[in-house]
């Protein structure tokens, strides 16, 4: 399989690729039972976090706990998988719904990422912990270079979080605001607040991304009420 080739993976059972490769939307519209790629995502996002963890312990000794859990999350937040998928081509060999096709489905952050960890899961499934660690580190090398360079892609929800925390009475929640448009390409709007108050909104594609605008607008305003 071309894919294959392409990931640098030769896969015992192609199967696993194929299924990587199935979004919800196209399995809900094919006649009989065929099985979507979400269960590979599940498996694929415990590969990539233990991966980058083992990575993240080992060169970097000197970082504490706190600041190893946000650079891991930094490394494998949705920007940065997403990134992956479109350099290698995930989005063209993805099989999709009609609606989520006509919709732009191909090049959605949410579904690169996601399927960007289903192929991960198929290759733990198919080749075991050491090649699927090895892919795995070797598709997130660049990303690893960038926090050494400290050009990481910043984790807004962990720094706002670390932020609150200086004050241990404050609590941060965040909100769901809105949810619109059908299953297949909702978009959401979350507030975040702290006490009660609201301090940032922000609007993604999912759930995740909309609490990362939030976070990012309310450390925004922060920095401003700092300059004045």
């Amino acid at each position: 399989m071309e894919l294959s080739k392409r990931l640098g993976v030769a896969f015992h059972d192609i199967s696993l690729l194929h299924t990587a490769l199935v979004h919800t939307s196209y399995a809900n519209e094919a006649p009989g039972r065929v099985e979507n790629n979400e269960r590979l995502e599940f498996l694929g996002d415990a590969v990539l976090e233990l991966a980058s963890s083992t990575y993240l312990y080992t060169h970097f000794s000197k970082l504490p706990e706190g600041e190893l859990t946000r650079t891991r999350a930094s490394i494998v937040c949705s920007a940065s998988l997403a990134k992956i998928a479109a350099r290698l081509g995930l989005g063209d060999y993805l099989l999709l719904g009609h609606g989520e096709e006509m919709s732009g489905g191909r090049t959605r952050t949410t579904n690169l990422e996601d399927t960007f960890e289903a192929v991960l899961g198929a290759v733990y499934l198919d080749q075991g912990w050491d090649v699927a660690r090895d892919y795995a580190m070797r598709e997130l090398a660049s990303a690893f270079a960038n926090v050494q360079r400290g050009e990481a892609i910043k984790d807004y929800k962990t720094t706002l979080q670390e932020l609150v925390q200086k004050d241990p009475d404050a609590v941060i929640t965040y909100v769901e605001l809105e949810a619109t448009g059908p299953d297949h390409c909702k978009h959401y709007v979350f507030a975040v607040e702290i006490n009660g108050k609201e301090q940032g909104r922000g609007e993604g594609a999912s759930k995740k991304e909309a609490e990362q605008g939030a976070a990012k607008d309310a450390l925004a305003r922060w920095k401003k009420r700092m300059k004045k």
